[in-house]
Formats: C-alpha cells, sequence, structure tokens
C-alpha cells in the first residue's frame, strides 16, 4: 500500500545559503501566544527593563509554554495581534538597546532523568519548529503505561517549495541534532532512531549518515520527494509502515516524531541553558534576488527582514511559512513567531478564477488521508453534520494538496477546515 501524494516543484534557492545573524532590529513585538494552547500572561510591565532571555509571559497551564524576551530594552507598549490559529492576543513591544546583555538566571539544566528532560523542555520555551508550534514537552511526557515507543523519527523531510532552514539544520547543526536525539533516546528508554530527508536532499542525508555511523541504533532514511511527505500520519507510515488510527497520535503506534530543528535546539539547549528567543528562517519568493537564511530573534517585525532582504519590488502577498500550509499576512508590523520557519514575499500574484467542479476526482487522488473532498464540500454546503462525520473530515490536515491539483481553483482544502470548525462547534453546543 502507497498512501496518496503530489509532486510539488521545490524552488529550494536558498538550500545553499549558509545562515547569517539578522542585523539587531529596533524594536521587537513578542506575542503571549506563541503555541498551540493556553496563551500566557505578561510577567513584566510596561516601562520594564528587560535582558535578553529574561522571562516575560508565562502560564499554570499545562499545555503552555514560556516565552522569553529575544532582545535587551525596555517594554514600551502593549498591543494586540491574530495568531496563525485567528485568534487575537497580547503582545508585548520591546525597544532594544545597543548593550545587549544575557539574562544572568540562565544556565544549563540538569538532566539526569526523563522528568528531568520534560521539565527542561518545558522550562526552554521549545514548541514544535517545523510550523505547528505544539509545546515539545507535552509530546514528551506521552504515558509510559499506555505507550511504548521503541522509535524516535527525526522529521527532516521539508516537502513544502521554497522553505530549506530544516535543510540547513542538518548542514550546520547535524552534531546538536545528534545530541538532543541521544538525549531523548537515553531518558525516554527509546531503542532506535531513525532521520528522514527527502532524497533530493542529497547532502542533508550523506552529513546526517556520517554524523551516525557511530551509533548502531541511529539511522537514516532517504524518501521519496514527495508532498505531503513531512505530516506526521505519512511519515510514520513511509518510515515504518505503521497506521495511524483515526484519533491516535504517533506514540500510538510506538513512534515519537519531533522536528530537526526542534531536536537540534534541545541539543544546544542542554549545553547552554539559552531558552528559544531566536529562530533560523528562509526568505524567499518571486521577488527576492537573493534568497537566503537568516536568524532572527523571536519577535522580529516582518518589514525589519524585508529590509534586510535583497527585493525588486515591495510584496503583494506574503507568507509565513510555506506556500501549501502557511499564513498570509498584510501588516508588516506580523512578528516572527516561534513556529514560523519561512518568509515568502511575491508580487502581482494572480487571483484564481473559481469554475464549477468538474467531478474529475483529482483532489480524491491526491488526498494522503484517503478523503473525497467534493462530498465534504457538499457536505458542508448543506451543513449535514451526519454526512460529515461518515466523511471522517477531522482526518484532514491541511495540506492543501487538493486545492493545489484542482483544475476548477476551488478553495477545497479552505472548505474542509470551515467544515471542521462547523463540527467542533456543534459538538461544543451539545
Amino acid at each position: 500500500m502507497r498512501l496518496n501524494s503530489i509532486k510539488l516543484p521545490h524552488f529550494n534557492r536558498a538550500a545553499e545559503s549558509r545562515s547569517t545573524e539578522l542585523r539587531l532590529p529596533p524594536k521587537v513585538i513578542i506575542s503571549m501566544s506563541q503555541h498551540g494552547g493556553v496563551p500566557c500572561k505578561p510577567v513584566v510591565q510596561v516601562g520594564d527593563d528587560v535582558k535578553t532571555g529574561q522571562l516575560i509571559g508565562d502560564s499554570d497551564a499545562v499545555m503552555s509554554a514560556p516565552i522569553y524576551s529575544s532582545v535587551t530594552g525596555k517594554v514600551t507598549g502593549k498591543t494586540e495581534i491574530i495568531n496563525i490559529f485567528g485568534k487575537i492576543h497580547e503582545a508585548l513591544i520591546i525597544e532594544t538597546v545597543p548593550n545587549q546583555v544575557m539574562s544572568e538566571d540562565i544556565a544549563p539544566p540538569v538532566i539526569n532523568s526523563r522528568e528531568d528532560l520534560i521539565a527542561a523542555v518545558k522550562k526552554s520555551g521549545l514548541v514544535g519548529l517545523g510550523g505547528a508550534g505544539f509545546p515539545t514537552h507535552i509530546k514528551l511526557s506521552y504515558d509510559l503505561k499506555i505507550n511504548e515507543v521503541d522509535t524516535l523519527i527525526v522529521n527532516g523531510a521539508e516537502c513544502e517549495p521554497y522553505i530549506t532552514s530544516d535543510y540547513r539544520t542538518f548542514i550546520e547543526d547535524g552534531d546538536r541534532v545528534i545530541e538532543g536525539m541521544l538525549l531523548i533516546m537515553k531518558h525516554l528508554n527509546i531503542p532506535k532512531a531513525v532521520i528522514g530527508i527527502e532524497s533530493d536532499k542529497p547532502e542533508a542525508v550523506m552529513n546526517m549518515t556520517k554524523l551516525a555511523e557511530r551509533y548502531d541504533n541511529i539511522t537514516v532514511s532517504a524518501l521519496p520527494p514527495r508532498y505531503p511527505q513531512g505530516a506526521e500520519k505519512v511519515l510514520v507510515y513511509n518510515i515504518t509502515g505503521r497506521t495511524i488510527g483515526k484519533g491516535q497520535f504517533p506514540v500510538s503506534v510506538g513512534c515519537l516524531v519531533l522536528n530537526c530543528s526542534t531536536i537540534a535546539f534541545i541539543g544546544e539547549y542542554a549545553r547552554t541553558g539559552i531558552p528559544l528567543i531566536k529562530r533560523r528562517i528562509t526568505v524567499d519568493g518571486s521577488i527576492v534576488n537573493k534568497p537566503r537564511n537568516i536568524i532572527v530573534p523571536i519577535g522580529t517585525r516582518a518589514s525589519d527582514v524585508v529590509a534586510a532582504a535583497d527585493v525588486r519590488v515591495l510584496p503583494d502577498r506574503a507568507y509565513m511559512g510555506g506556500p501549501m500550509m502557511g499564513q498570509t499576512f498584510y501588516d508588516p508590523d506580523t512578528p516572527i513567531m516561534k513556529y514560523t520557519n519561512a518568509l515568502l514575499l511575491f508580487a502581482e500574484t494572480k487571483e484564481n478564477v473559481q469554475t464549477a467542479c468538474i467531478r474529475c476526482g483529482r483532489c480524491v487522488s491526491a488526498c494522503s488521508m484517503g478523503l473525497v473532498p467534493t462530498d465534504i464540500e457538499h457536505a458542508f454546503d448543506k451543513k449535514d453534520i451526519e454526512w460529515l462525520k461518515q466523511l471522517h473530515v477531522e482526518l484532514c490536515m491541511n495540506c492543501g494538496a487538493c486545492s493545489y491539483v484542482c483544475p476548477a481553483k476551488r478553495n477545497i482544502s479552505e472548505k474542509n477546515q470551515l467544515a471542521k470548525l462547523f463540527l467542533r462547534e456543534n459538538k461544543q453546543k451539545k
């Protein structure tokens, strides 16, 4: 059996661009909602001076992750921004000063057990760096009585066009990936690990294979360059042959899946104790003359990144993340979040003109979850709750493959998400 997939042009022009540090921005805007889950509340006030790596937002909720200042400066105000989940949340504005100073509270964590590892990862503020933004300590806290995990899967597929930040992690920080893997395997008692990289990234495959040669229980799997190869359910199936059922997670079938940049951060944090305050992003798009990978402070405004990029004209469309699953935005002050892996800039973009569905079935053939997007669209338009349940719309992972292949240019993927939201709201009412 082979899961459905599609072939995308990769446009990976920034692949060989070594990461550089962005010049210190004049200010950052740091959202109190940098993850899926409960937003944080500010623990500093307007007028306070803060240091780099200082705690500025926290929550007592389990499904949350603390937030730290990515710069040294003064908290000059508060504002509201819309996060990737479409919700409005509070954000702090911090104006930087020339003399950047690291917080004296920073120290490498002491990790001698599973509990120590989970606590350290939570304290670090880490969320999934592949784009989903799920608090990483939650993933590590699976119930050992229910789930017996035997395989750590490192997700380095990076299957969306343009994005090369994970690729550069393998090239520039491959040793940190290995260190993070060993730490997780040791304290979670996971006997083996597989690093999944698409085969059209031979240098990354070669570098990680060389680094893994010293360990009998770490291997590299060169995967077919197909989309959505990086989706957890697809990745687990293609590497292990195990199928994640409805309502299940990878740990349900013995696999823990973590993004390669996420794991590299764990390796680095164990050494330094510096929390998640910066990240590597790819800057590319049709108007970018020199695509590049840049390491930016969390909260850097998109306009400051654009100013540092070599662009021909100002963009009329911009994405945080990839063109398939990323989010468009229009405010130049939109900040880089923990989960942002790319900033893509385009101009003279054409609006798709939708026509009637011709029942060609391409969307069905493209869906890796085996869904029937055309029927989901009809069921949602009719607000037929029972039909939507029968169609298992909740399995849709919003990869966008159905919309991509549709010759009628219909927003099928968007309808899927509206249908999922409709079901959730109906369930909440009941």
